[in-house]
């Protein structure tokens, strides 16, 4: 069932977190001097981009994790923050080893306030996606973890249940398929990066080490309750991971930029 996107702000307690850390080789040669999170689409950076979307979400608390080109994001999201004074970040320093996005959060846990939700993102994704809704559906629903999915194009698809809850997964070119908690799923759903998970389920997946977050929600949903937000439609969504796309990005954000100053 899809759901009717109505925006919500969360409250300025709820944490946040971009990950910024990836090589970003599938966009090299551009990535071999400019780390991907710098990389500048409608005339700033794609970090900037996500940071603006949490702002205007009312999230006031973010880390940005970092390792290709380290201090270099870590100089630009300081300077946003003295730029953007409602806003707080900190850095969490992946520099000796890259730790991918579970591994990253796991390392990111000391900086979150451990009462709250963690609203996580990825730099190179260019969306305007509900994350306030999200937050507040996570919230009421009372999940460990909350995907935001889409019914769009994706050889990789994630396998929910009739209850929208997380029981698989399949790579549809290779025909291979995980399932974690054994039960006939009503649907399949590309993951679109973002995801509100609950720092109890971190503390599940501990020790620090390099892990996707996929390879973590598929350990654990036998026993914890990880379920989906289904938008299809009302909000933009660009995986700016190959060249291809991120001048498909780019073209939609100098259109935009054009329309506005209409």
């Amino acid at each position: 069932m899809n759901t009717v996107i109505t925006r919500h702000t969360p409250t300025a307690d709820a944490n946040a977190m971009i990950f910024a850390a990836g090589l970003g080789t599938r966009l090299a040669p551009i990535t071999d001097s400019t780390p991907k999170a710098l990389v500048e689409v409608g005339g700033q950076p794609l970090l900037a981009h996500a940071l603006d979307h949490l702002r205007a979400e009312g999230f006031r608390r973010a880390v940005v994790n970092v390792h290709h080109f380290a201090q270099r994001v870590a100089d630009y999201a300081l300077l946003y923050a003295r730029r953007h004074p409602d806003i707080s970040i900190s850095i969490s320093d992946e520099s000796d080893l890259l730790l991918d996005t579970a591994g990253g959060l796991l390392k990111a846990l000391p900086l979150f306030d451990p009462q709250q939700p963690i609203a996580a993102l990825n730099a190179d994704v260019l969306s305007d996606a509900p994350i306030g809704l999200m937050l507040r559906l996570h919230r009421s629903r009372r999940h460990m973890a909350t995907l935001l999915t889409q019914r769009r194009p994706s050889s990789r698809r994630l396998l929910f249940d009739a209850d929208g809850r997380l029981c698989g997964w399949c790579n549809e070119a290779d025909g291979q398929t995980r399932m974690p908690r054994p039960t006939p799923f009503v649907h399949r759903a590309a993951f679109n990066g973002f995801h509100i998970i609950e720092p109890q389920l971190l503390g599940r997946m501990m020790p620090v080490r390099p892990l996707g977050i996929i390879d973590a929600y598929l350990a654990l949903a036998a026993e914890c309750h990880i379920g989906e937000c289904n938008i299809d439609e009302g909000y933009h969504w660009f995986d700016v991971g190959t060249p291809q796309k991120l001048e498909a990005a780019r073209l939609f954000a100098n259109r935009n930029k054009q329309e506005s100053t209409k």
